[in-house]
This record gives C-alpha cells, sequence and structure tokens, in this order.
C-alpha cells in the first residue's frame, strides 16, 4: 500500500506534540492546577467502525464523499474532568464542511495516565 500523501514525519509529530505542550499544555496545567490528558487512543477496529457508520449513513443521505471533523473536548462529570476529543461527521471532507448532526458522534477512546509523551 502507498502511503497516504498527508503522513508526516515521526520528527514533525514531536515537534507538534512538543509545541502544544509548551504552550496549550502549560496554561491547562497552570489553571486546573494539574496535567491533564493530551492523547485518546482508539482501535483500528473502532475507527473503521465508525467510518463504516458514517459512510453507511452519509450514503442514505445522498452525501458521497463524508469528512470527520475531530473536536477538542472535556468532561465534566463525576469519573473525570479531562481533556478528550470527538469525532463529528461532516458532508464533505472540506474545512468549511458542516457537520452532519444526524449521524451520531464518536467518542470514550482511552488516554494513558499520565499521558504518553509521543
Amino acid at each position: 500500500m502507498i502511503k497516504p500523501s498527508k503522513c508526516i514525519t515521526v520528527q514533525e509529530a514531536k515537534d507538534l506534540q512538543d509545541n502544544w505542550v509548551n504552550s496549550r499544555g502549560v496554561s491547562i496545567q497552570n489553571t486546573r492546577g494539574e496535567e491533564d490528558s493530551r492523547e485518546v487512543v482508539y482501535s483500528v477496529e473502532e475507527l473503521e467502525e465508525f467510518l463504516a457508520y458514517v459512510k453507511s449513513e452519509s450514503s442514505k443521505k445522498g452525501i458521497n464523499n463524508p469528512g470527520v471533523r475531530i473536536y477538542f473536548a472535556a468532561y465534566n462529570d463525576a469519573k473525570s474532568t479531562r481533556a478528550t476529543v470527538f469525532l463529528s461527521a461532516t458532508d464533505s471532507g472540506d474545512a468549511n464542511s458542516n457537520n452532519e448532526y444526524d449521524i451520531s458522534p464518536f467518542n470514550r477512546g482511552g488516554g494513558g495516565w499520565p499521558p504518553n509523551i509521543y
């Protein structure tokens, strides 16, 4: 299989993570008084299942090339107040695409504690 064109190098990924930790991560830690989650893990099987669901539901709506938007989020309940992400289906892969609110978003990933360093 050919590597996707939007793949980046490991060093670019490390630099991006370092930039986040040294800017937003520090601010979050100072505000919360503790470190917060900064990574979320889903199995390939879980992601494939969600993507198949998005493709199927989008097709029913006449959307031939849906996208997935990843939102930063945070829990606020008795179990956790940590950061998370959720994935939302969109009507295309364009940055300004519309969310498809009739297709359920995807969440409930796991993250290492303390957070895993890339």
